[in-house]
């Protein structure tokens, strides 16, 4: 029998009163891949991934999660999601280690279970020297790995990520993304929300969003090729992530101008 997808979105709508966030997302992201939606800040990234989490209703669609629906009646799927929002999700007052704690008694781990994964994580962030520092003494990007260690702590089969790197150095946003590399070979399915379109173009597959559609989705070497094949640069050009995004919102722009 096949395995079900680890995250799949049909037709996703949301609408705020007379705003519509996301209009008609459909989307399937397999184990070991990580999927990148990019796309500027208001093009729906936020609610689409809380939709995946099971946080926020969808006016009309479908989610699933490892095949359950996050909005029914069974919660067990929570046990394979890992969620880092974008908005600060940790204790400021409390230590590394205390934050981590604390997450162990949310997931209910065993404490040798806890311990052996504890360390682990704290290795591979680096975080193991500031064990005593607390949450809102550590820098942007030793917080964002923390926040990444404590969502990883039960070893979720799914990890949603909105906007991890937002505000955080570059040295500290490459030590993320290898971080990333190292869970994706247990065969973690990873959803990542991103504004930066050179972190899109380290994404096994991309969804350029805008205003709430999809405007295109592939490998980056395919939506690359697709623009270059439109006639979207010279021979010369090498064109970028950023050249292919404006295109496709000028193209879009000039569909919804055309009379119908």
């Amino acid at each position: 029998m096949t395995e079900p997808a680890p995250v799949e979105a049909v037709e996703l709508h949301r609408r705020f009163g007379t705003a519509t966030a996301v209009a008609g997302l459909s989307v399937r992201v397999n184990a070991g891949e990580i999927y990148g939606l990019v796309g500027p800040d208001g093009a729906g990234k936020t609610t689409t991934l809380r939709m995946l989490a099971g946080l926020l209703d969808p006016t009309s669609g479908r989610v699933r999660l490892r095949g359950k629906d996050p909005f029914g009646a069974a919660s067990d799927f929570r046990e394979s999601l890992g969620y880092v929002p974008q908005q600060y999700a940790l204790y400021g007052d409390l230590t590394v280690d205390e934050n981590l704690a604390f997450f162990r008694e949310l997931f209910c781990l065993p404490r040798d279970v806890f311990r052996v994964r504890r360390e682990r994580l704290l290795g591979m962030t680096r975080l193991a020297p500031f064990g005593r520092r607390r949450a809102d003494a550590l820098s942007g990007g030793m917080y964002k790995k923390l926040a990444l260690a404590c969502a990883l702590l039960h070893e979720p089969k799914v990890l949603l990520l909105d906007e991890p790197t937002n505000g955080v150095d570059p040295v500290s946003r490459r030590e993320f993304w290898d971080l990333l590399h190292d869970f994706l070979s247990e065969g973690m399915a990873i959803v990542l929300a991103t504004p930066y379109m050179d972190e899109a173009a380290r994404c096994h597959r991309t969804g350029m969003l805008f205003e709430g559609k999809l405007l295109e989705e592939g490998t980056p070497a395919e939506l690359l090729r697709r623009y270059v094949a439109r006639g979207g640069a010279s021979a010369r050009a090498i064109p970028t992530f950023e050249d292919l995004f404006l295109a496709r919102v000028r193209e879009k722009r000039r569909a919804e101008e055309r009379p119908s």
